[in-house]
């Protein structure tokens, strides 16, 4: 059976009228008249089958039936009132949300987002992360997506320009002594990552490492996840110049090849072809696709 929830002007008007216990203050505060908030306390009280206060000559006092439903209200209407002003506040914008790709937030966007909210501090940003793409997802206003910067219906801005070369541990090569790249290759486990073009494949065939077997080694589905297995010394994972450049110098990770491929897949900044665009999705598109080139 429905429940019906008493109309929440009454709600308030109770919250306000138990506050103060005075039908007067709390008809200035709520900027109604004294006629208007005990025709909604008498309504409230009516559709719940229940008196809430008792009426005295020098004021209220709440009933237990008030008593007990005083602190449930008064919650429930504290959290509508900092939900409402941290989404929508201080005269903030509504927010701009972006779905990224993972591995390229955490490695190169989340550091320079300080760059965009000092320029920018009221614009307000909502992230997301979608491992698989979906088509009929509508509800980013803007995207950074993995490929060749060709969506139907799509317009895009290219943010990095790679190389591939393999990377791993600094721990993967103690004790391992002097070796080529072709026995370093053959004898480490490749870490691979589903849904790149470029991958193992591609590279080992680019650098005419043809006799490597390709397939050997974990797969997993998330570039960040075989970065992590490569810090953890596991394997040889396939890096991208952009997103491991501040882990070789740091030396999380070793670049133990100096073979690299250029690619042609890329990160890019993606929204819809025809731009209906609110003012602040125009102000993050343009600082990234600038903040992109400089980094180049």
């Amino acid at each position: 059976m429905k429940k019906r929830l008493p109309p929440l002007n009454w709600l308030r008007v109770f919250e306000a009228s138990a506050r103060h216990l005075n039908f007067t203050q709390a008809a200035t505060e709520l900027n109604l008249t004294q006629a208007a908030i005990s025709q909604q306390v008498k309504g409230l009280e009516t559709q719940l089958g229940t008196t809430l206060f008792k009426r005295l000559p020098r004021g209220l006092e709440l009933t237990e039936a008030g008593q007990a439903y005083m602190p449930v209200v008064h919650e429930a209407i504290e959290r509508l009132i900092v939900a409402t002003d941290e989404l929508f506040g201080q005269g903030r914008k509504r927010y701009l949300t972006i779905r990224v790709n993972l591995v390229f937030f955490t490695t190169w966007l989340a550091a320079r987002l300080g760059k965009f909210r000092a320029l920018h501090p009221e614009v307000g940003l909502h992230f997301t992360s979608n491992i698989w793409h979906d088509d009929e997802a509508k509800e980013a206003d803007l995207e950074i997506r993995y490929g060749r910067g060709v969506w139907p219906g799509m317009r895009s801005a290219r943010l990095t320009w790679d190389e591939l070369f393999p990377v791993c541990s600094p721990s993967l090569l103690e004790g391992v002594g002097e070796m080529s790249a072709s026995e370093l290759l053959a004898e480490q486990t490749l870490l691979h990552v589903i849904g790149y073009e470029e991958g193992w494949g591609y590279w080992l065939n680019q650098t005419g490492h043809h006799f490597i077997d390709p397939s050997q080694g974990m797969r997993f589905d998330t570039l960040i996840t075989a970065l992590e297995m490569a810090k953890a010394g596991q394997g040889l994972a396939l890096g991208r110049s952009s997103l491991v450049n501040d882990m070789l110098s740091d030396g999380t990770l070793v670049a133990p090849v100096s073979l690299k491929v250029p690619t042609s897949e890329a990160f890019y900044l993606v929204g819809p072809a025809v731009d209906y665009s609110r003012p602040e999705v125009t102000l993050f598109w343009d600082w990234l696709v600038t903040e992109a080139e400089s980094s180049r």
